[in-house]
């Protein structure tokens, strides 16, 4: 069966097409990628993984053409840079009254 497996970086992005055979596991597809040569970064123990977007386990098995993507950690938390952004906007504003 036909899946993708997918990892990107700020510059660089790797999207690799495999042929498995059916009942391959999220972690053995990407093994059989080989993407950890490419990107030595990746830590299967500690980086999440997930199929089209939302998360799933290593033990995960594989549909046919399921996206397989490791996930890279968050360098800001995107709740805290919202709440950031807002109080800049409050504090820009907070001087003109119409």
């Amino acid at each position: 069966m036909k899946i993708e497996v997918a990892y990107a970086l700020e510059s660089k992005q790797t999207l690799l097409a495999l042929e498995v055979d059916k009942g391959t596991t999220l972690k053995q597809a990407i093994v059989l990628s080989g993407i950890m040569a490419s990107y030595p970064q990746i830590d299967l123990s500690k980086d999440k993984t997930g199929i089209f977007g939302k998360i799933a386990k290593l033990d995960t098995v594989l549909r046919p053409k399921d996206r397989v993507e490791i996930y890279r950690p968050l360098i800001a938390d995107p709740k805290q840079v919202r709440k950031e952004r807002a109080a800049q906007g409050k504090k820009m504003r907070g001087g003109k009254k119409a």
